[in-house]
């Protein structure tokens, strides 16, 4: 299944969650993930890159794009568009083939953070951790057994798990 993860930039949030989801769909094999921005950077963050590798995360292919990437016809279908920043989930977003489930994962925007460098990096990795078990949530769900309705709110349940 495809899952889109949304944020304006493009540079930090959505981009740890492709990476997480790589990574995880890697032993689970149930998901193919994107990212992409309404307003893209055109740079990944480089903490975002540093965490990462740090991580030993799939980093090939990360890199910040627009949305319109995967809103015309040779694009992928998507099964899941996920928002993770507060400013793309008001926004007026492509229609997407398939009528994917969408939901809403708000969380801070680890790139917004003043303070030390290790404060910044901390932000980042806070963020991971968080993107990190909701992706988890997403991949236990038993897609196969769930109608759309009840999906759509499971989905969306999962933007508001904390930890």
């Amino acid at each position: 299944m495809n899952v889109l993860f949304l944020c304006t930039g493009n540079s930090a949030r959505s981009i740890l969650a492709e990476a997480i989801t790589g990574s995880l769909s890697a032993s689970k094999g149930r998901f193919r993930a994107f990212s992409a921005g309404s307003h893209p950077k055109g740079a990944v963050h480089p903490f975002a890159l540093d965490l990462v590798r740090q991580l030993h995360l799939p980093a090939t292919g990360l890199r910040s794009k627009s949305w319109d990437e995967f809103a015309g016809p040779d694009a992928p279908v998507m099964d899941f568009v996920i928002t993770v920043c507060d400013q793309a989930a008001g926004e007026a977003c492509p229609l997407w083939p398939g009528q994917p489930v969408t939901a809403h994962w708000g969380m801070p925007d680890p790139a917004a953070v003043d303070g030390t460098e290790d404060q910044k990096r901390r932000a980042f990795s806070d963020t991971a951790n968080m993107l990190r078990r909701r992706i988890e949530l997403l991949a236990n769900l038993p897609l196969d057994k769930l109608d759309r309705l009840s999906l759509q709110n499971k989905v969306r349940d999962i933007g508001k798990a904390r930890s």
